[in-house]
Order: structure tokens, then C-alpha cells, then sequence
């Protein structure tokens, strides 16, 4: 497994939902981590300009305002990379 920045927490939505603001557009369903490893939710839709996108993810939190101005993380699978990478 490999981590890769995904952006900052920039507020929680009425519905729950978590918006990030990243540098990169991320695969929707990819999982999202805290800085402590704890999976805090999935991608659910990426919206925005190409150039400076933000991120929705469904929380699996039962407390996602706890994760505002939070550093989030995504989990990668290294699949398909060779070993030396």
C-alpha cells in the first residue's frame, strides 16, 4: 500500500458530506485516510475545474466536522507497479 496527499478539509456539508480541496484528481471510489490511518470515507464525486478541483467524499464517520481543516490521505494499492518502484 502506498499513501498520497490528497488535500485539506475544507468543510462538511449539510448532508455529511466531506469537502477537500486537492491538487490532483483522484479516482472516485478510492479510500481516504487520516493521518493516523483511520479510513474516514470513500470518494464520492470530484467536481471543479480540471486545474484546482475539489473533492466530496461520503464519510464513514459518524463525526466528520471533527475532520475540518484535517489533512487527508488516499490509500493506494501499489497493483500493477513493479517491485522496484
Amino acid at each position: 500500500m502506498c499513501l498520497q496527499r490528497l488535500g485539506k478539509v475544507l468543510h462538511v456539508t449539510p448532508s455529511q458530506n466531506i469537502i477537500v480541496k486537492t491538487d490532483k484528481t483522484p479516482k472516485i471510489g478510492s479510500a481516504v485516510i487520516n493521518e493516523k490511518m483511520k479510513v474516514v470515507g470513500k470518494i464520492f464525486d470530484v467536481i471543479g475545474p480540471l486545474s484546482s478541483p475539489y473533492v466530496i467524499v461520503r464519510p464513514a464517520t459518524n463525526e466528520p466536522k471533527k475532520l475540518t481543516d484535517k489533512k487527508l490521505y488516499l490509500l493506494l494499492s501499489k497493483k500493477g507497479r513493479s517491485k522496484r518502484e
